[in-house]
């Protein structure tokens, strides 16, 4: 943990109505390390995200254009980190496997780790249809690169810069 307690994590959380959860997520990734920034990422929310996540220690930013693409060509414009982490602002991800995902990254050969979902079947994590759509495109991917993928649309991801 000494290596990872060294480098510069910044947390990139997308948001968008998320006021009921982006603060949990905020608390659980500053306490799953020593030092992180917080970076959180309105994209036009109409409810309280915005002052939820700054209350709970974020650095609040916002991206006008809608959409999680735009908010994340932004994100990695704007923040400079040795790993970033980017986790949807849902609270539908295990915030306490993030130092588990950086050591993987790390250790290596990877530039690039996934996370998936904890999915909870009275408030699912997919909409109708998308799970059978992530199983086939995570078939695909495994046999394209032959290693096992389990959620390749995931909003989860370790990644070094």
């Amino acid at each position: 943990m000494t290596a990872i307690s060294r480098l510069d994590i910044a947390a990139i959380v997308p948001c968008f109505n998320e006021e009921a959860t982006v603060a949990k997520v905020v608390t659980d990734l500053k306490g799953a390390f020593d030092s992180i920034a917080v970076y959180v990422y309105d994209n036009n929310s109409t409810d309280a995200t915005r002052e939820r996540a700054r209350a709970a220690g974020a650095i609040v930013r916002t991206e006008v254009l809608q959409g999680k693409g735009n908010v994340v060509r932004r994100a990695f414009a704007d923040v400079e980190a040795d790993v970033y982490i980017l986790i949807d602002g849902d609270d539908t991800y295990d915030v306490a496997s993030a130092p588990a995902m950086v050591a993987a990254l790390l250790d290596g050969p990877y530039d690039h780790v996934l996370g998936c979902r904890v999915d909870d079947p009275e408030r699912t994590a997919y909409r109708n249809g998308h799970a059978q759509g992530n199983r086939v495109f995570n078939r695909i991917v495994s046999l394209l690169f032959g290693q096992r993928v389990n959620d390749i649309l995931s909003g989860y991801r370790a990644l070094q810069s």
